[in-house]
């Protein structure tokens, strides 16, 4: 029988010892054995007997409940071929494999950033309170720790208090006129940008910002002068006071495009990881090599007014509903990793040591009517994360609207496209 003991999530983890006699592979650091058997990266989730490759003439495992402290009858190519995650490890002298020695690191140490006992508790608590959202364990998340998910799956720097100071924009117009909902992509379903993945990149920076100017050209431009603007541009080129994939600064992103300008994607790709700028500062798309944008009265490169700050839930609003979507600042717990569905509140516990800010596209509002919190509708935001479609709700979330939810309205950005 499959030993089924020990925490998910064990990056770090390589058992060197025989324990009760079960089969230990992994002295055995080269071959392939999941290898032969799955592709690259599709190894089987959960729990499944049958997912095995042959080894030393019995057989070896590649599910998902290899992602364990303790499984010594895991393929030694597990991490590597299941999970993409290179382990290198320097094993101890066969005698002290004997001795029953063993060379760990404890999850404990490295807390998960996913852990089933968190998950239940979310799941159970929410389902007697009048605030329901669900919680899931990601497998892109399996084996990772919390610190990695908060260094490198965020990756926005708090404001600095000079930004912080940064005017708010006044508009003039009548609250009670806003619609209870309101989806940016029904009104300019050609107009607004998709979902995507920053991969293990702290860069929401860079893709928020990016995401959000494509937006509003498409809208401010009434599709004359629609694109989708190259967050790796950004990523690569705005290297002055920011750190890449290791977080940067939203003022000065919107600084740098206003200055200097962003390619479209099609012109400088995603990848996702720090690189040397490929494209001059001081460029047009003709030099830069982009191919002819769908405005061809356009040259220069796609730049933006001054960004600007909002102050309220209805102002916001007002902003969405008349010039696209805006950006958002939020401050991300543990819980956010495996948020899955429903009007997300952070779940307290005495163990938020850890958090982080994150970037986001707010697209939208609504208003959830089965749902009730003091005899009132519950209000929500509609946004777009960057961790991929397969997370959330196929890639968005909804989160509490009008209470300043992990700070969502705090730091409320927009800026105005220069069209053609």
């Amino acid at each position: 029988m499959r030993s089924r003991k020990g925490l998910i999530c064990a990056i770090f983890l390589l058992m060197v010892s025989i324990v009760n006699g079960m089969p230990d592979f992994s002295g055995l650091t080269t071959g392939l054995y999941c290898g032969k058997k799955y592709p690259l990266g599709e190894c089987c989730p959960g729990r499944q007997d049958e997912c095995s490759a042959p080894i030393l003439n019995t057989l070896c495992y590649c599910d998902d409940f290899c992602d364990r402290t303790r499984e010594e009858d895991c393929c030694p190519d597990y991490w590597n071929h299941c999970k993409g995650i290179e382990i290198n490890v320097t094993l101890p002298p066969p005698a002290e494999i004997r001795l029953g020695r063993r060379a760990e690191v404890l999850c404990e140490q490295n807390r998960c950033l996913q852990e089933p006992d968190l998950i239940n508790e979310i799941n159970s608590n929410n389902r007697l309170s009048s605030l329901t959202w669900r919680a899931r364990n990601y497998s892109k998340f399996w084996g990772r720790t919390l610190n990695e998910g908060v260094q490198l799956r965020l990756g926005t720097l708090n404001p600095s208090r000079s930004v912080y100071r940064m005017n708010y924009v006044r508009r003039i117009y009548n609250p009670e006129s806003l619609p209870r909902e309101f989806d940016a992509r029904s009104r300019w379903p050609r107009e607004i940008s998709g979902v995507d993945d920053q991969g293990w990149c702290g860069a929401s920076w860079a893709i928020s910002t990016a995401r959000v100017a494509s937006d509003r050209f498409g809208v401010m431009s009434k599709g004359a002068d629609s694109v989708l603007l190259s967050a790796q541009h950004l990523l690569s080129c705005n290297n002055r006071g920011q750190q890449a994939c290791s977080g940067g600064y939203l003022d000065r992103a919107w600084l740098y495009m206003r200055k200097f300008g962003l390619v479209d994607e099609y012109c400088y790709p995603w990848e996702g990881k720090n690189d040397q700028c490929k494209l001059r500062k001081r460029t047009d798309l003709k030099t830069a090599g982009c191919r002819d944008p769908v405005n061809a009265l356009r040259t220069e490169l796609y730049k933006v007014g001054p960004a600007y700050r909002l102050g309220n839930e209805t102002d916001i609003m007002q902003e969405i509903l008349t010039s696209g979507p805006v950006q958002a600042t939020m401050r991300v717990y543990q819980d956010f990793f495996s948020y899955e569905s429903g009007i997300y509140k952070h779940t307290s516990t005495t163990e938020d040591y850890e958090f982080g800010y994150h970037s986001v596209r707010i697209i939208g509002w609504g208003e959830d009517t089965i749902m009730h919190y003091h005899d009132l509708p519950i209000k929500y935001w509609l946004v777009v994360n960057s961790w991929g479609p397969q997370w959330g709700e196929d890639g968005l979330f909804r989160i509490l609207r009008g209470t300043n939810e992990c700070e969502i309205e705090s730091f409320v950005l927009a800026v105005w496209a220069k069209t053609v």
